[in-house]
């Protein structure tokens, strides 16, 4: 059984999303999810919808075999639990390639292959930053928190 592990944040999930997760699935025979904590990217990303609710989502997407929470610490956590045979990285995700392999190996996890998904070339809005400055422009105003207001106490 070839196990292939995806991970992002999935906000506001659009074409590009389906787009990652479908050739995602088609590298294996499984394919397991894992969503990014709320605590890692509030920091990094105007998220729209809480952790719960983007896991919810992705749930339902027909090629997903299992969607669990990534871990509030050690990104590693989430390959010992998923043991893939394949991680694939989005064509927008900051990862270099040989760095993660040299890495997952150095943890103890030889032999994984990791596997950039190409960029969804199709007109129409292609990321959750897109969709939301469209919104935006639309209602003439603020509609997400700014970085600095998410701040947790």
């Amino acid at each position: 059984m070839k196990k292939v592990m995806a991970q992002g944040v999935f906000d506001i999930l659009h074409p590009g999303h389906i787009h990652y997760l479908s050739k995602s699935a088609q590298l294996g025979d499984e394919l397991h999810v894992v969503i990014a904590r709320d605590s890692r990217v509030r920091n990094k990303k105007d998220i729209f919808m809480g952790e719960d609710e983007r896991k919810q989502v992705v749930e339902s997407i027909e090629v997903v075999d299992s969607v669990i929470l990534g871990s509030e610490g050690d990104l590693f956590d989430s390959v010992q639990k998923i043991k893939p045979n394949v991680i694939t990285i989005g064509h927008d995700q900051s990862f270099d390639i040989e760095s993660l392999e040299e890495q997952l190996e150095e943890r103890g996890f030889p032999g994984i292959e990791v596997i950039r998904i190409n960029r969804y070339e199709r007109n129409g809005l292609q990321s959750s930053s897109e969709i939301k400055k469209n919104i935006q422009d639309k209602i003439g105003g603020e509609i997400f928190f700014s970085k600095k207001e998410r701040t947790i106490d």
